[in-house]
């Protein structure tokens, strides 16, 4: 009898141990993945000021567009996570103001340095995206875990909080409005 309460005792610790390390394997990959974020988002704030001063060559007039990329580019680098993907909206929005002035200005759309940092920036978009997918995967797998039974006790006992899903802004779900 003794040894079967010693070999249930025994389980359940691997258990408990099997279950911690899996959650904070998971919670290390949800930091991991927004790190992946924080990285193409600094990316991209780098590229900003070269593409301003392309710009600026040939739209001198156009400085109210200048200014909200460049407000919206400050707060890429600091504040909580959801502040950064607001910032991170707000440029996004910016920036096709930016790449509407190519269209205004066919010298700079044939200018070297534009085309590059267009296609360079077009190239971080496609990485902040696939970075963004895969946060909230990890997220989703992570709180799945925390939340599934009987894990939940082991998160509960040693304070595994919740991850908060990526979200996409509702101004930017609305089907743009094409006019010809």
């Amino acid at each position: 009898m003794q040894w079967i309460v010693i070999g249930v005792v025994a389980i359940i610790l691997i258990y408990v141990i099997v279950a911690y390390n899996g959650l904070v394997k998971l919670r290390n990959w949800v930091k991991e993945s927004w790190s992946q974020i924080d990285v193409q988002l600094k990316r991209r704030h780098d590229l900003i000021p070269n593409l301003l001063e392309t710009v600026k060559g040939y739209a001198k007039h156009e400085k109210e567009t200048l200014a909200k990329v460049i407000q919206a580019r400050n707060g890429l680098i600091s504040g909580s996570p959801s502040e950064r993907v607001e910032a991170d909206s707000q440029l996004q929005g910016a920036l096709k103001s930016v790449f509407a002035l190519g269209e205004s200005y066919p010298d700079l759309k044939a200018d070297q340095n534009f085309v590059a940092l267009q296609e360079e920036l077009a190239n971080t978009e496609n990485k902040v995206a696939y970075s963004r997918q895969l946060y909230n995967k990890t997220v989703a797998e992570y709180n799945t875990k925390r939340e599934s039974f009987p894990t939940n006790m082991i998160a509960g006992m040693f304070n595994f909080k919740a991850e908060q899903l990526l979200v996409t802004p509702e101004a930017e779900k609305e089907v743009p409005k094409i006019t010809f």
